[in-house]
């Protein structure tokens, strides 16, 4: 989905009609010319209909709020001359999208190639939260596959052994999974993270600190689960370096929120939300 496709941005599409247009409607009253008219309207003069007016005003305010919009977030400064126009940054917002493909290859079925540029390390750290806060961590093959491919060799050669011993039998077993990191046969462990945001921290060219902020899928949907599915709102902030021609990690921490305040939407059955997982695949993530 893109901003494109929030029609009337900008605008108040629904209080364009005619009848609602300004919050009344129009009364319009016919009066009989100075001429000799049969005082009914023979020799009446022409009525310009205040609706129509409204109408072409109607179309101008969405068409100005259209062009403000399709500018928004644009690279060019320019002022109606040509010349430069201040400071970059002031026609974008932080997480406003680009339209830039950030990558095409894949290492480990992890996106991979990023740019080494600001967009780049925000792109790879979006997509390595992805990979970390995925179900392929509790299984230990599939686990250290995804720290091979997303941390530096030193940094992956530190985590292994810590992390083998968290996701534990026992840990496993408080989650519902067994060994393996399996779920019952009638049942659905999900566990993903989904960013909403990033934010470059600092950047350095070789070195990029980039937070994440995401909100997180986890629990098990299945008929005897003890566990629901739930979320979690936190921010995930990742120290970069630029090796191997690549971003990798060398290092990450975790803090909860920004959280908003829950909706009133219905929780869905357990069949619902396991039958969400199996169809709504997940993304490749650009600034």
């Amino acid at each position: 989905m893109s901003f494109g496709d929030e029609h009337g941005h900008g605008s108040d599409p629904g209080r364009t009609t005619d009848d609602s247009f300004g919050g009344m409607g129009q009364t319009r009253t016919r009066l009989p010319d100075g001429g000799g008219g049969d005082g009914f309207g023979g020799g009446r003069r022409p009525q310009r209909s205040s609706r129509s007016l409204i109408a072409v005003v109607g179309v101008v305010v969405l068409l100005v709020a259209a062009i403000a919009f399709a500018n928004r977030g644009s690279g060019d400064n320019t002022d109606a001359s040509g010349a430069g126009g201040g400071d970059s940054a002031a026609g974008s917002e932080p997480t406003s999208a680009s339209g830039v493909k950030p990558v095409t290859g894949k290492n480990g079925g992890i996106p991979s190639g990023f740019a080494k540029d600001e967009q780049g390390a925000e792109s790879a750290a979006s997509n390595y939260a992805v990979a970390l806060g995925s179900d392929g961590m509790f299984n230990r093959a599939s686990r250290h596959g995804i720290v091979d491919s997303v941390y530096t060799p030193a940094a992956a050669a530190k985590l292994k052994g810590p992390q083998d011993k968290a996701y534990s039998p026992e840990f496993l077993t408080k989650l519902g999974l067994d060994a393996n990191g399996a779920a019952p046969a009638d049942s659905t462990f999900i566990s993903r993270t989904v960013p909403v945001g990033t934010k470059v921290e600092s950047f350095d060219g070789d070195s990029a600190k980039v937070s994440v902020w995401y909100t997180g899928l986890i629990g098990m949907s299945g008929p005897d689960s003890t566990d629901p599915v739930s979320t979690t709102w936190k921010t995930w902030t990742f120290d970069l370096r630029w090796e191997a021609d690549d971003w990798k990690v060398t290092a990450d921490s975790q803090k909860d929120g920004p959280a908003p305040v829950p909706g009133d939407i219905a929780a869905s059955t357990a069949d619902e939300i396991g039958k969400a997982v199996d169809e709504y695949g997940g993304f490749t993530y650009a600034r």
